[in-house]
């Protein structure tokens, strides 16, 4: 007798969304939006129990393009509305707003250790500020023809490199305000800038699909790594410089990635993060002390912000954040905690919570 064995295929999960506001003084409380939770054997989505959030008046009046951390305290943003605002995402206050691009802000990049940060604009123009100054620029730096896209300070804060989508990069002395180096490769329409800690080297991501570094002794390109097949949008260096990630822009689930490379001999592929259906707009390492597994976080046009195991490439957590329209900037805030920027809902404070395994909440908006 033939003896067949049948196992059902469990039906898919459903979605479950809840919202809930109601008025708290000046602030709002509101459930968190749907999250997806991976585990080893499955993925399974659920709605994590209810944590109320905090929504304080935004500190843009429009899409806010780009974010990033000041110090554990504050970050400073740019967007739509021209003015680049620092804020403190612990309390909820504008701490200050800074106004004298002509047009949106493109890109922001803080001195480590400071109170000082840059600003660059479609306007073609790069802004140096003080937090502790008058809401006027430092300096005004202007040496590109189009929009500047890519803004990174040099670890002893002494230079700072631009891009821009004419193909070009400069290299300038933060404390004169004047150009040290120019190159310009044809069709290297910038996207992103960062610079490798403890060394003279610079990552840059760009239309025409790859990722480049270059040697700021001279402004030479050092080793330009495969092309991917999208437009690499972004790109960040871990902390010890060993690796970085760059992410890739696409449509339907093409494309949509992030991709680890190796910085040190190999300089080679090591992972690629893949479950996106939209343009990654940025990817960033995580603070070793979240877990005892290296992860990485991306932000994306789907409206999700995932965090992935940076060893094996699986997704861990999937938070959505529903009505946000696409994620533009993701950034570190402090040991626990990320921003992430968005075109409809400002900025959203992120928590990494590990009370039942890891999650990510979000806990403010401004």
């Amino acid at each position: 007798m033939l003896l067949l064995r049948c196992q059902l295929k469990p039906a898919p999960p459903q979605k479950v969304s809840c919202r809930f506001c109601s008025m708290m003084g000046k602030l709002q409380s509101k459930l968190k939006h749907s999250t997806y939770k991976h585990r080893p054997e499955e993925i399974i989505e659920e709605r994590i129990q209810t944590k109320a959030f905090q929504e304080y008046s935004p500190a843009h009046m429009d899409t806010v393009f780009v974010v990033a951390a000041l110090n554990s305290d504050l970050c400073v943003s740019g967007g739509k509305d021209k003015t680049v605002v620092a804020y403190n995402w612990k309390t909820g206050n504008v701490v200050k707003r800074f106004k004298g691009h002509e047009h949106e802000i493109t890109k922001v990049s803080c001195i480590p250790k400071s109170s000082q940060f840059f600003s660059a604009s479609r306007d073609r123009m790069v802004m140096m500020w003080d937090l502790h100054d008058t809401s006027q620029p430092r300096q005004q730096l202007c040496g590109h023809s189009m929009v500047v896209t890519g803004l990174a300070v040099s670890p002893d804060s002494s230079q700072l490199c631009t891009g821009s989508r004419d193909n070009t990069l400069l290299l300038w002395d933060v404390v004169t305000g004047q150009t040290v180096e120019r190159a310009s490769v044809s069709r290297n329409v910038v996207t992103h800038l960062c610079w490798v800690p403890r060394e003279p080297y610079i990552l840059q991501t760009s239309e025409d699909k790859t990722l480049r570094l270059w040697d700021s002794r001279g402004l030479q390109v050092a080793h330009m790594f495969p092309a991917k097949q999208h437009i690499q949008t972004y790109c960040e260096v871990s902390m010890d410089g060993h690796k970085c990630i760059s992410c890739s822009n696409g449509f339907g689930g093409e494309g949509c990635e992030a991709t680890l490379w190796d910085l040190r001999q190999t300089r080679n592929r090591i992972c690629e993060y893949r479950g996106h259906f939209q343009t990654v707009s940025s990817c960033v390492f995580l603070p070793r002390a979240l877990a005892l597994m290296p992860l990485i976080a991306t932000s994306s046009h789907d409206c999700k912000v995932k965090i992935w195991n940076q060893d094996t490439g699986a997704c861990l957590f999937t938070l959505s954040l529903d009505g946000s329209g696409p994620l533009t900037s993701l950034a570190v805030g402090d040991a626990t905690s990320l921003l992430c920027a968005s075109f409809n809902r400002g900025i959203h404070l992120l928590r990494v919570d590990h009370s039942r395994g890891l999650e990510l909440q979000e806990v403010a908006a401004f």
